[in-house]
């Protein structure tokens, strides 16, 4: 992986068009400014660099001002390849919650997948009482996690579930998966949020504020203490499976069913 200066001019162009924007691996060499990383170093980051491709490759190279995260010993390349993304999405969702004291109760829609799984024990973290949604087989899981309450999705019941365990309304709701806004906003009192994650175009009803993630929250302190949790035990990655790079479509499949535990993992070699 190379980490270079984004002031050098992009790379020829081929006819394919390399994919990916999450990776983890050992640094081969930096561009003469970059400061945030060394050659050898085994680093986790997240690139978006149309001009050069993404990081589907044994070779990646990657602006110097992405998010670059070092891997602490004890930590797989799978394990922190799975953090950046996913938990990052989850921080940003939480920083966009309004602030409140502990103890208010969040409605969390979809929260069986890889966003979802970092969401849930965050948001316990943060003070919040968590009811969450997901098929029925993931319930078990989710409770380990720390949700209070899970209801399933499929059943036309679960919005009322939701109001009988916080009457009048959750103070808030987090909608990952598309198009699940409008139903997660149900669950929500007057006067509440909603953050939605696949930036659903739905309006605020009873004066509810309907928005999207912080991306102007700064996380990387956050992420290095997740990457350093994975460590010590407090930080929990949910990997229900890794692909050999052969089965990559295999692996694309499966994260397009909206239907995988936690992070589906590509692994090169």
């Amino acid at each position: 992986m190379g980490i270079h200066d984004p002031s050098f001019p992009p790379a020829e162009q081929g006819a394919g068009r390399v994919i990916g924007i999450e990776a983890a691996g050992i640094v081969s060499a930096v561009g003469p400014s970059v400061t945030s990383c060394c050659v050898g170093d085994r680093v986790a980051v997240v690139s978006v660099s149309p001009s050069r491709g993404g990081v589907w490759a044994q070779y990646a190279a990657v602006p110097g001002d992405s998010l670059i995260l070092p891997i602490p010993d004890g930590v797989s390349f799978e394990q922190a390849a799975a953090v950046p993304v996913a938990a990052g999405t989850a921080l940003r969702a939480l920083r966009a919650l309004p602030d409140g004291p502990a103890g208010r109760r969040l409605f969390i829609a979809g929260a069986s997948g890889a966003v979802g799984t970092f969401t849930v024990p965050l948001a316990r973290r943060e003070g919040w009482v968590v009811a969450a949604s997901a098929s029925a087989p993931n319930h078990d899981h989710l409770r380990d996690l720390g949700a209070e309450l899970t209801v399933d999705y499929r059943d036309p019941s679960w919005i009322d579930e939701v109001l009988r365990w916080r009457r009048g309304g959750v103070e808030a709701a987090i909608s990952i998966p598309p198009g699940t806004t409008h139903d997660a906003m149900a669950t929500v009192r007057d006067g509440g949020a909603v953050v939605t994650v696949s930036a659903d175009d739905v309006p605020g009803v009873r004066g509810i504020t309907v928005g999207g993630l912080a991306y102007g929250a700064e996380i990387q302190e956050d992420l290095r203490a997740l990457m350093e949790g994975i460590v010590s035990g407090t930080t929990r990655v949910e990997i229900e499976r890794v692909y050999p790079f052969a089965e990559a479509l295999s692996a694309l499949a499966k994260v397009r069913t909206l239907h995988a535990r936690g992070k589906v993992v590509l692994r090169l070699a």
